[in-house]
């Protein structure tokens, strides 16, 4: 399928904070970020971009089940799962590219949570060199943090979610406030993260058990990042990874009321530079033959998680294989063939599947910030994927 448009894109008028991850705002605002919330950009290379063949493939058999027993082609399958740009790679060539929406392949497009594994790719980095230490507690580098219930938190165990913290719904909405993404309720201050973070009260639990997805635990972890480097967050993204990787555009990430990044959620790029991170990835970390990942990083993501921390955590039950684990920011399907994704709320994925030779960028803005139906035809598309990309 060659680069279109699949639908006409929405009007931008009437997108606020109040709706801007509602339909029909959020297929404007995902890729308008920068008109709602403060970002900061994220430079790359224009002289060092990396290369990405076309080698198109048609895929006009490609068929997958829809949740109400339907049969889908593929753009029956982008169009279910409101795909705004979906590029797959076979082999580190194009095979496929599609976009709808007003979303084109010079179109950044927020990625969610997915962030969180763009973040644990720092970190990886950073600690190959010996500028952070993944075993020190949180709170010796962030002693604002001492006297809540991170106290005794790893970076490890943050990077991992594997900490006790469990946010009341008090807490989270005034980490929500704090963000940036949202109206500042009426009784509550104008405030930030480093504010929130600083006030945290709720009741300290032991950390280093059962997975707990807590998206404060990579925001914290940027600050951590920062003051173990005295470095932005944002150059360092630019400088270990960004363009080192050949991004053929600027990213950004979004930022709360005082500048600091959202690590947790915040980033903006192309479809293409997502893709280009999931050929990393599958390349063990190395573009053209240079290191931008430490390969014993992308190891330890690919083997080191701890699947009983999975199995005895608090989405097991959504996830259909036998073997899962969350590593450094990225889930990983141990069942062969072997998959890393990174995921995000309305619809993000990043798939990487070195048997197969694969990548599969997705981006999209669906309705619900977790659409199961559209989750688990995703899912059930990468089988198909793999066997109409098969030779």
């Amino acid at each position: 399928m060659s680069p279109s448009d699949l639908a006409a894109p929405e009007d931008a008028s009437g997108a606020t904070l109040a709706n801007w991850r509602e339909l029909p705002f959020s297929r404007w605002s995902f890729r308008n970020i920068d008109a709602l919330i403060p970002t900061e950009a994220i430079a790359n290379a224009p002289d060092d971009i990396w290369s990405l063949p076309a080698a198109p493939r048609a895929l006009n058999d490609f068929r997958v089940r829809a949740q109400g027993g339907g049969i889908l082609d593929l753009e029956g399958f982008l169009a279910a799962t409101d795909t705004d740009a979906l590029v797959v790679l076979k082999d580190g060539r194009i095979a496929i590219e599609a976009y709808a929406n007003g979303t084109t392949a010079a179109t950044p497009h927020i990625i969610m949570s997915a962030s969180k594994s763009i973040t644990g790719l720092i970190a990886g980095i950073l600690s190959e060199r010996g500028h952070l230490q993944l075993d020190a507690e949180v709170t010796k580098l962030i002693p604002e943090v001492a006297d809540t219930a991170y106290q005794g938190a790893t970076l490890r165990q943050m990077l991992d979610m594997r900490t006790g913290i469990q946010i009341d719904p008090d807490a989270q909405r005034a980490y929500a406030a704090a963000a940036g993404w949202d109206t500042v309720p009426e009784d509550l201050p104008p405030t930030d993260l480093k504010t929130f973070y600083r006030g945290f009260t709720i009741k300290p639990q032991p950390h280093g058990g059962a997975f707990r997805y807590v998206s404060a635990n990579t925001d914290l972890l940027g600050w951590a990042i920062e003051r173990a480097t005295g470095t932005r967050f944002t150059t360092l993204v630019s400088d270990l990874l960004w363009q080192p990787l050949g991004a053929e555009q600027p990213a950004s990430i979004t930022t709360d009321r005082q500048g600091q990044a959202r690590a947790t959620g915040g980033f903006s790029m192309v479809a293409r530079d997502f893709a280009r991170i999931g050929q990393m990835i599958l390349d063990d970390g190395y573009r053209d033959g240079r290191t931008i990942v430490p390969p014993s990083w992308i190891d330890d993501l690919w083997t080191a998680g701890d699947r009983d921390a999975w199995r005895l955590g608090e989405w097991q039950k959504l996830f259909p294989y036998r073997n899962f684990s969350y590593r450094g920011g990225w889930y990983v399907i141990h069942d062969e063939p072997k998959t890393m994704f990174a995921m995000g709320i309305h619809g993000q994925n990043l798939f990487i599947d070195p048997e197969n030779r694969l990548v599969i960028a997705k981006l999209s803005s669906q309705g619900a910030a977790v659409d199961n139906a559209a989750w688990a035809v995703t899912h059930r598309a990468l089988p198909e994927f793999r066997r109409c990309l098969a030779s």
